[in-house]
């Protein structure tokens, strides 16, 4: 077997794709405008097209409202799945610290939830199929 090293990137799977928030059509060019990290108050400006592939990331007006049943799902395995665990390593389960213990890295999340949800919409029900030709 012979092994090629170039500097093209190799073929991302769609799971890598979705949550590196790629185009899903190339899977190289970025959804989102911003990094997080180095502009977290405009989490939410996405490019209108893949500046790879030109794939256009506004398949119908109002498409991204779905995103929201994702949204709400990751919400509440974050919240079931941090109140559990915080039940089970208290003694004396304190209301206050579950509550504040669930809900403030919630909120903390909303930007990365954002993302993650939009890009599932995208990748799952936009209608636009992985073209290797286009990486």
């Amino acid at each position: 077997m012979e092994v090629h090293t170039t500097n093209q990137t190799p073929n991302r799977t769609k799971i890598s794709a979705i949550v590196g928030l790629k185009c899903p059509r190339c899977r190289e060019g970025h959804m989102f405008q911003h990094p997080f990290l180095a502009k977290p108050i405009k989490f939410s400006k996405m490019h209108d097209k893949c500046e790879h592939c030109q794939q256009s990331f506004n398949p119908e007006p109002g498409f991204y409202i779905g995103a929201m049943y994702f949204s709400y799902a990751i919400n509440v395995a974050i919240v079931i799945t941090l109140f559990v665990a915080l039940n089970t390593m208290m003694d004396k389960p304190i209301l206050s610290i579950l509550l504040s213990g669930t809900i403030i890295p919630a909120i903390l999340m909303v930007p990365i939830n954002f993302r993650i949800s939009r890009s599932l919409m995208l990748h799952l029900f936009g209608g636009i199929d992985y073209d290797p030709s286009k990486s």
